[in-house]
């Protein structure tokens, strides 16, 4: 006799489930499928097909229905979708931009809040992967300030503090603050130096006298600091170009912070922008280094050890 699982019955000598639902009887045979949601491998039977045709599988054990769509645990839609939205995501596409492309190269349109789940999560998942990893830098470091008026500041100035190895274009340490005081400055170079186990032989800045008093502080006569500004011509042009090329950087970072209603949200984003940048968007400055006319990422050029190469290796291995 099947024994009765509440809408479940299993036959103990043919190894099936018999499955009640809207009153027709489905014959399910066991599989090799591990359940995305408990994990189990031994209790998940086929289920069915999806209006599209695709094989549906239930779980004996959690009882809960998925799709066997290379979709991460606890996730519906494949791990592909979900890192071209965050790819899209940082190089500057709007929410809604998302869903539209997603729906033009996938064939999916994921809700709003779907999207923006995926940001936060898996933007902690990467910082996590990757916010400690040991990196080779150059000399000569270049800081900047810039202001954004954000929805999450209540449309108020928020400062946005940067500093970048001029050799590697790799973005050390960036934070935000609501004024631009020594104490703001200190605390760059701080995670800078934390960033890399090492302080600069020099660094450029604007003429913002922050700069002075926090570089004196932190680092005293052990680093030089060269104010630029764009003005000035002969000694200290290239440290104005220099200025000038990361500020053309940090533009599409502006695009995609702009728009954040919430402060906590924002720090994670900023963390994420450092993150993309820094590992998975070739940067257009490294490509005469060798070998020359490859694209290369800042963290390749620092000599960065890591598997994760992308946001789809975040989505996989988190």
């Amino acid at each position: 006799m099947p024994r009765r699982i509440h809408h479940m019955e299993f036959d103990e000598v043919s190894g099936k489930a018999i499955i009640q639902r809207r009153n027709v009887i489905t014959t399910m045979r066991h599989t090799t499928v591990k359940c995305k949601f408990c994990g189990d491998w031994e209790s998940v039977v086929q289920y069915g097909k999806s209006a599209k045709g695709g094989q549906r599988y239930l779980c004996q054990k959690c009882r809960r229905t998925f799709m066997n769509n290379k979709a991460p645990e606890r996730m519906r839609y494949p791990a592909e979708v979900i890192a071209a939205a965050l790819n899209l995501f940082y190089e500057s596409a709007s929410l809604y931009e998302i869903q539209r492309q997603l729906k033009l190269s996938y064939g999916v349109s994921p809700h709003i809040s779907n999207i923006y789940r995926w940001i936060t999560r898996y933007t902690k998942a990467a910082t996590r992967m990757l916010g400690t990893q040991k990196i080779n830098v150059g000399s000569t470091w270049i800081a900047d300030e810039t202001v954004l008026k954000l929805k999450s500041n209540k449309g108020e100035n928020t400062w946005f503090w940067d500093i970048i190895d001029d050799k590697t274009k790799f973005l050390l340490a960036s934070h935000m603050t609501k004024s631009r005081t020594t104490s703001a400055a200190e605390s760059l170079m701080r995670k800078a130096e934390n960033r890399t186990n090492t302080i600069p032989k020099t660094v450029v800045t604007d003429k913002l006298q922050a700069y002075l008093d926090a570089i004196e502080k932190t680092w005293g006569a052990d680093t030089e600091h060269v104010q630029s500004s764009p003005f000035i011509r002969g000694k200290n042009e290239d440290s104005t170009r220099a200025i000038e090329r990361f500020h053309g950087t940090l533009k599409d970072r502006t695009k995609v912070m702009r728009a954040l209603a919430d402060k906590e949200t924002a720090q994670v984003i900023l963390e994420g922008w450092l993150i993309h940048y820094n590992f998975f968007r070739p940067h257009m400055g490294l490509k005469d280094l060798p070998p020359k006319g490859q694209d290369k990422t800042p963290a390749e050029v620092a000599n960065v050890k890591s598997d994760i190469k992308s946001w789809l290796d975040v989505v996989n291995h988190d």
